[in-house]
């Protein structure tokens, strides 16, 4: 159980370099709770996240959860099913009372906590410097992290820093492709080139194959030029 307690050591996988400037400034620890609406990162209780996502949208409130698409075979026709990528985690945009009133009721007539607060257990709170602050994601970030995870891919997949070697240390973009627009790092998984997407520690998605003869170098900027039959 993730009290929110100070715990640097109570991480998902091990700690990995920042992506960009760009995605890891999106990941915003509040201090001090506001009423401002923000992207919430949520624990679900193991293998509850469809019931927790209709719990939230039953309150009204928007949430998301990535799912993966992926290819099986049966009766020898192959076909794309979904299942939740990261079924540990569930996203709410609310506000920080609203989010508070989710995790404070949501046991009530389930007999056990269907969600809690994600803290980031590198930071503290000002008012209470014994604990740390819950997760929040930008706007962003999280636009460019639900981008990936809407493509119907099933060569997307979930990593860990454990199977990843970067390649560059520079921030890459899709620049054409299905997977346009996305920013990420250059890594190397299982002997291919992908793009990593790190919402924050523990939180990382890869692309499909991009090519090595599809990277250019721009100025300070790698940039990936995919083609759409380039990445299967």
């Amino acid at each position: 159980t993730d009290t929110g307690l100070s715990c640097p050591s109570a991480r998902l996988t091990y700690c990995t370099p920042s992506i960009s400037g760009d995605v890891r400034n999106g990941v915003s620890v509040e201090n001090v709770p506001t009423q401002s609406t923000q992207w919430f990162v949520l624990r679900v209780s193991y293998g509850r996240i469809l019931k927790a996502k209709e719990f939230v949208k039953a309150k009204g409130l928007e949430c998301y959860v990535p799912l993966r698409y992926k290819e099986v075979r049966k009766q020898g026709k192959k076909r794309i099913i979904t299942e939740p990528l990261l079924p540990s985690f569930l996203f709410v945009h609310a506000t920080y009372s609203q989010v508070e009133a989710l995790c404070r009721n949501n046991n009530a007539s389930v007999g056990r906590t269907l969600l809690s607060f994600y803290y980031d257990h590198t930071s503290y709170r000002e008012d209470a410097p014994d604990k740390n602050p819950p997760l929040t994601i930008s706007d962003s970030a999280m636009d460019n992290f639900i981008r990936l995870t809407s493509i119907k891919n099933p060569h997307i997949i979930p990593v860990t820093s454990e199977n990843i070697m970067y390649k560059f240390g520079d921030e890459v973009v899709v620049t054409e492709g299905e997977f346009i627009g996305i920013h990420g790092r250059v890594a190397r998984i299982a002997g291919q080139q992908r793009v990593v997407v790190e919402l924050f520690d523990g939180c990382l998605v890869a692309t499909a194959y991009v090519p090595k003869e599809a990277t250019r170098k721009n100025n300070t900027q790698v940039v990936i030029a995919t083609k759409l039959n380039m990445i299967r």
